[in-house]
């Protein structure tokens, strides 16, 4: 007797089978159609959300720190608490030649300015004086021409990144590479048009923004030596907390600053921030993990208990197949390939709609920008999720087949009766 995995008619009665009562085979499928589309939409969705938060923070470097001047809070050498810190050039170059482990860093000198070009202006708009290593630490879009680099600050060259903000309001759709623009009644040329990647920014978003080289910029409105803050990023395989212990010990000795303040030089780590990202979504994708494994148990329950009733309901014909020779093995392929057939045929389409819907909800949240937040699921989470299912489906088959193949010709002949 053929009854075979491959056996077209094998098939048929499979189908046969499931088909003599519509209602109850529906129902069964749509517990597991179900199941399935939620798992695949959490799993989706867990990976959308995070990609929307992250797409916040997009362009800036996942391991970089922000140093900030404040005040001290101890008296040290004769001087007061309260006394205020400034961070200098000089600082710089410090940390540069005596702190391992800093991979890239900037000081950033922040100002307002007034912006003229022919008969426009604008005014009070935010002027960023940046170093070469900035743009390794925040990566704007570069809309047109180039960026600051070290030549241009090595050689003092009044040059200017616009943000494209700025670019359309003064200059509109003229071509300005290369044009002069007026910073406080000073000329810079514009060499790039640049804009921000995500929301998050330093110093204010680089749409709205003149940036400049920030030894051109000191000198040019006469700001001295002072920085407004510093970033920098750590080393591969170095956090900036690593890097902290002697970035501090190195600024606080050049400053009238007691070893245990705290307060008068503060760092902010960004990394940790973006760790405690990965962190609350690793929970989340965690918990649709769970939600949707449990909704597809209770498909995976319905599959069970819909093969039990067959079985139950086919008592006499199992025991017929029995009498004419059908081995227990072949009885429990066929009821295993019943419960494969109906899992894996409704496992296919939760799968095909919750792609479907996580498809419409990545294009509806789809920036221009910033591009995909990837709500999809992918093809390797799509095989788990169908492989969990089969399984699931085989173990859940096992016991009424089981059943099935100690059922004995005589007791089936005498419960048909």
């Amino acid at each position: 007797m053929r009854t075979g995995i491959f056996d077209i008619d094998n098939w048929r009665e499979i189908g046969a089978t499931l088909s003599r009562n519509k209602t109850r085979t529906f129902l069964t499928a749509f517990g597991i159609f179900w199941g399935t589309a939620m798992l695949g939409i959490l799993w989706g969705g867990a990976s959308g959300l995070k990609g929307m938060l992250m797409r916040n923070v997009e362009g800036l470097a996942t391991n970089m720190a922000v140093v900030e001047p404040s005040r001290t809070s101890m008296p040290y050498k004769g001087y007061n608490k309260g006394m205020k810190v400034k961070i200098e050039q000089e600082d710089l170059d410090a940390v540069r030649r005596r702190v391992p482990h800093i991979d890239a860093l900037s000081g950033v000198v922040m100002r307002v300015v007034n912006l003229a070009y022919n008969n426009k202006s604008k005014n009070g708009v935010a002027c960023k004086g940046i170093e070469a290593g900035y743009y390794d630490i925040e990566y704007p879009i570069l809309y047109k021409g180039r960026l600051i680099n070290e030549s241009d600050i090595r050689e003092r060259r009044k040059v200017v990144n616009i943000g494209k903000n700025i670019a359309q309001e003064l200059f509109g759709s003229e071509d300005i590479e290369g044009k002069f623009l007026s910073i406080n009644g000073i000329y810079f040329q514009i060499v790039g048009i640049v804009g921000q990647n995500g929301e998050f920014s330093i110093g204010g978003k680089s749409d709205d923004s003149v940036i400049l080289p920030e030894n051109v910029m000191r000198s040019a409105l006469g700001l001295g030596r002072e920085i407004d803050f510093v970033i920098f990023t750590a080393d591969p395989g170095y956090d900036p907390d690593d890097v902290r212990p002697s970035l501090m010990r190195v600024l606080k000795s050049r400053h009238p600053i007691h070893p245990e303040d705290d307060n008068a030089i503060r760092m902010m780590n960004i990394a940790e921030q973006f760790r405690m990202v990965d962190n609350i979504f690793l929970g989340v994708s965690l918990l649709a993990l769970f939600v949707g494994i449990g909704t597809l148990m209770a498909g995976i329950i319905g599959v069970g208990n819909i093969m039990w009733i067959i079985v139950k309901e086919r008592t006499q014909e199992i025991g017929i197949r029995r009498a004419i020779g059908a081995k227990p093995r072949d009885i429990i392929v066929q009821v295993l390939s019943e419960g494969i057939a109906l899992t894996a045929i409704a496992g296919i389409a939760g799968i095909s709609f919750a792609t479907l819907v996580l498809y419409v909800v990545d294009k509806a949240t789809y920036d221009p920008i910033s591009g995909s937040a990837q709500f999809l699921l992918t093809f390797e989470h799509a095989v788990q999720i169908m492989l969990i299912f089969l399984v699931l489906g085989i173990i859940a088959g096992l016991i009424p087949s089981v059943k099935a193949m100690k059922i004995k010709p005589i007791e089936a002949m005498r419960e048909g009766k």
